[in-house]
């Protein structure tokens, strides 16, 4: 029933018409879905959860904006975004990666770990944030950057792969 309840809500609130009044409304929506949202913030949507039935591993920190086209890839393991992170267009969060060697009959190993976004983020438009990853409080991904180590706080990274461009006063 929890798989029919996300999809409907998810369904609903990514195809809520764009209007400024909507937007402060969607993210009652997504939280009916199953995501764990801390408090009152603006996602504009539509939303990718993947696989469905695990929007329960998404959490939103008060005061956030989500933009549009925002793919959560979390099968087994959780995605936490902090209290007013701001997340671009197109940003890509995947919990889980396959290891190098292909096993005969058996195939890739999976490699789950979760996702933690501190409070005060900024990531930019298309960045895509890799299992495992810690982005500190107050830090800076640039536009179209893939993160696969952790971040400190109050610190910019951009790059494939991204590396640190200055720390922020």
């Amino acid at each position: 029933m929890n798989g029919f309840k996300e999809v409907f809500f998810l369904t609903i609130a990514n195809h809520f018409t764009r209007l400024k009044i909507l937007d402060r409304y969607r993210y009652l929506l997504y939280k009916y879905s199953g995501m764990q949202i801390q408090g009152k913030s603006k996602i504009f949507g539509p939303l990718i959860i993947r696989p469905i039935g695990k929007a329960v591993n998404v959490q939103i920190g008060k005061g956030s904006f989500l933009n549009t086209e925002i793919r959560f890839g979390c099968p087994k393991d959780k995605i936490i975004i902090g209290e007013n992170c701001q997340i671009g267009p197109r940003v890509c969060f995947e919990t889980m990666n396959h290891g190098l060697v292909y096993y005969p009959k058996k195939g890739r190993t999976n490699i789950i770990k979760p996702i933690i976004v501190e409070d005060e983020v900024w990531i930019g438009c298309g960045a895509t944030i890799l299992q495992g990853v810690v982005i500190g409080k107050g830090a800076v991904i640039a536009a179209g950057s893939v993160v696969n180590k952790n971040v400190p706080p109050k610190s910019l990274y951009g790059g494939v792969p991204a590396k640190l461009i200055k720390y922020i006063d």
